[in-house]
């Protein structure tokens, strides 16, 4: 799948499931139980802990690559390292989505093939990233300033692909589309490691199943 499939399957799709520390023997299940609720996109974060390699999330998404193939696309999160692109590159991921706009990992996305997906708050952060190559901003946290804020953002900026992160819910995520963001990524509200932990995956698919009707205004 080329690089404007997958920018226009975000579009179209909408919803990216944050996956974060999830153990590597639940992935599978968790991943078909979105599968199954019609999520067509995850994100497999790296960690922050220096004690947990990232070769662990290589393999993560190699997995999950291998697993789905083209049916489920696969990308990293907290991307914060041209070599943690490189890795999911390697590893078969197709976005990359970080937490902040650095210039050198957006330019390493894009030499790579890879959507670029930085996060920002700010115009100027937001514009900044789109001139060094970035196809989405995500903007992030998104909760601690709102709908108005991004509605403030849109007019200005009509053109940039904002993505919402950071305390969407299922009852404000029809607001934030009517704002002007067109995906999101919705991590622990989906992912409820209880409900993993539990075994519980039926109620994982019920979830998803939720929040993409909520998205296609069901």
């Amino acid at each position: 799948m080329d690089k404007q499939m997958i920018i226009d399957k975000i579009q179209e799709e909408k919803i990216i499931a944050i996956v974060r520390g999830l153990a590597k023997d639940k992935l599978i299940p968790t991943a078909e139980a979105l599968y199954a609720g019609g999520i067509r996109l995850m994100e497999i974060t790296y960690s922050d802990d220096p004690k947990v390699p990232d070769s662990i999330t290589g393999d993560c998404i190699q997995a999950l690559v291998a697993h789905f193939g083209d049916k489920m696309l696969i990308g990293a999160g907290t991307v914060l390292t041209c070599e943690q692109v490189r890795l999911t590159k390697a590893m078969g991921g197709t976005f990359i989505i970080s937490p902040n706009a650095d210039s050198e990992v957006i330019k390493e996305t894009c030499a790579q093939g890879l959507v670029s997906i930085p996060g920002a708050l700010t115009p100027t952060e937001a514009v900044a990233a789109t001139k060094d190559g970035a196809d989405f901003v995500k903007l992030f946290p998104v909760c601690s300033l709102g709908t108005e804020y991004v509605k403030a953002i849109k007019a200005p900026l009509s053109n940039m692909k904002l993505l919402a992160v950071g305390g969407i819910d299922e009852n404000n995520i029809r607001d934030y589309m009517k704002s002007g963001v067109c995906g999101f990524g919705i991590g622990s509200n989906i992912i409820k490691k209880d409900l993993i932990n539990d075994g519980n995956f039926a109620a994982i698919t019920t979830l998803a199943e939720k929040y993409v009707a909520a998205t296609k205004g069901n």
